[in-house]
């Protein structure tokens, strides 16, 4: 009998029809951390350890393979290509960047939450099995003058044990072995990690940078009233922006703002019922629309779209709601409670606020 083929791990940052960062060979909006990274690499300064942090979406990980890639193909500092090399960019048909692209290079390790196969989902955390991955690794022959790149993605997620295998790698860094720590919440890092990397930080994307990336992957462009809201509700995330764009995250967008301005009960449920209906990352979606509303509310910001009439509540009231609903969503996902009776709460309790200013909140 034929064995049944194996099959295929999902990535934990694929978006349809968008390039992984270690596929990816554009970046844009970035040239600043770039030009420092290369700066060090030209003077034979480069540190051990570089810590990418900012906002998610905004190209971290796709320098750090970037990174990876012309350190491959360019291992002497000193050549006069390095010394020319305006970028880190290397040609789209050298054969580095599909070895790397491929995952198939062996000079690059790539560790970031891994796969359960049992449960069909990602591990919330990295654990110290995945960190001790790099002891085989390099200890194996590099090959004459060749580098070895460690990249973790996510270091944040590192749990305890993983975060001190780690800094244990970092202290005894071996020869000609670069580890790049990417993370959108550094303060979550072991104060002596952060102490044994470099940082470079990572600000929020432009219009114009974000625009370039969407040409760049071809992702196709919505009407250009559509692509303001879709700007302004990325908040400078290319991620954010192509997720918006090609899914229901506008519409979704829409609903929740006329939910949070009526107290009609069939406005409600009929939102709920959208936002339940969400899975994996439409899920996470939704709350990211939710959290941004509530931030712009407490902000004093107005919607991006023109328009929207905003309910008034004090600042308090609005802090208060973000940290129920916060709190609340964290136990909906733990404890695999009724979505849709969540959502359901959540634009009632807003109601209830407006009608009673004065009431406890109750979720």
């Amino acid at each position: 009998m034929a064995r049944k083929p194996a099959e295929e791990v999902p990535s934990l940052r694929a978006l349809e029809g968008v390039p992984l960062p270690q596929e990816n060979p554009h970046l844009f909006g970035q040239e600043h951390a770039e030009q420092q990274i290369l700066t060090a690499y030209r003077g034979n300064r480069l540190p051990h350890g570089l810590l990418l942090s900012g906002p998610v979406g905004v190209g971290k990980a796709t320098l750090a393979f970037r990174l990876a890639k012309f350190l491959l193909a360019e291992p002497d500092p000193s050549a006069n290509s390095v010394q020319k090399a305006v970028s880190l960019g290397i040609a789209p048909d050298h054969p580095i960047q599909r070895r790397v692209g491929e995952g198939a290079h062996p000079n690059v390790l790539h560790l970031q939450r891994p796969w359960d196969e049992k449960r069909k989902t990602f591990r919330t955390v990295i654990s110290v099995e995945t960190i001790r991955r790099i002891v085989p690794f390099v200890g194996t022959t590099a090959g004459e003058g060749l580098w070895r790149i460690v990249i973790v993605d996510g270091a944040e997620e590192m749990n305890r044990s993983a975060a001190n295998a780690l800094l244990k790698a970092l202290e005894e860094p071996p020869v000609r072995t670069i580890f790049v720590l990417v993370t959108a919440r550094p303060g979550q890092l072991l104060p002596t990690i952060r102490s044994r990397c470099r940082s470079f930080h990572f600000g929020l994307l432009s219009p114009e940078a974000i625009a370039q990336v969407f040409e760049a992957l071809k992702v196709p462009q919505p009407p250009e009233k559509d692509l303001r809201t879709i700007l302004s509700l990325a908040s400078g995330s290319a991620r954010r922006a192509i997720e918006l764009a090609r899914g229901d995250g506008l519409s979704l967008y829409r609903a929740i703002n006329r939910a949070f301005a009526s107290d009609d009960h069939a406005v409600l449920t009929a939102v709920a019922n959208q936002a339940a209906a969400a899975r994996g990352a439409a899920w996470a979606e939704f709350f990211d629309l939710v959290g941004g509303y509530l931030d712009r509310r407490i902000r004093h910001l107005p919607e991006p779209e023109k328009g929207v009439s905003p309910p008034e509540l004090p600042l308090a009231r609005w802090a208060e709601l973000w940290e129920k609903i916060h709190r609340r969503s964290a136990e909906v996902e733990t404890f695999n409670l009724d979505r849709r009776q969540f959502v359901l709460n959540v634009f009632e309790a807003v109601a209830e606020a407006v009608r009673h200013p004065h009431r406890p909140i109750f979720m």
